[in-house]
């Protein structure tokens, strides 16, 4: 899974949001590392949609345009739990083998 379809997720598990609201909830996630242009997150959003990750839970106009809310399915939640324990078990590896690199071994002939 790519790093702005994680952020995406992730922003949406704990509740509904919109486009401008997803655009910010990545953004404070991700430190400001991962800015999301309008153009990448609907083609995210459209890509997340079609494979049931997320849906349209309301629409709603605000000043004569339509803001769309999206929610995270339950496909969606066991994804992004499937992603964030790979995640895990990979900066674990890395966590060990920075420590044995701080505390090298003795070096054998």
């Amino acid at each position: 899974m790519r790093e702005p379809t994680f952020l995406i997720l992730t922003a949406l598990a704990e509740r509904s949001l919109h486009g401008y609201g997803l655009i910010h909830e990545v953004g404070v996630l991700s430190g400001g590392e991962v800015v999301l242009g309008a153009g990448t997150l609907y083609g995210a959003l459209d890509r997340l949609a079609e494979q049931d990750l997320i849906a349209v839970e309301r629409e709603e106009a605000v000043d004569g345009r339509l803001r769309r809310y999206y929610r995270l399915t339950d496909g969606g939640a066991a994804a992004l739990a499937t992603e964030a324990e790979r995640l895990r078990r990979r900066a674990a590896a890395a966590d060990e083998r920075l420590r044995r690199r701080a505390n090298p071994g003795p070096v054998t002939a």
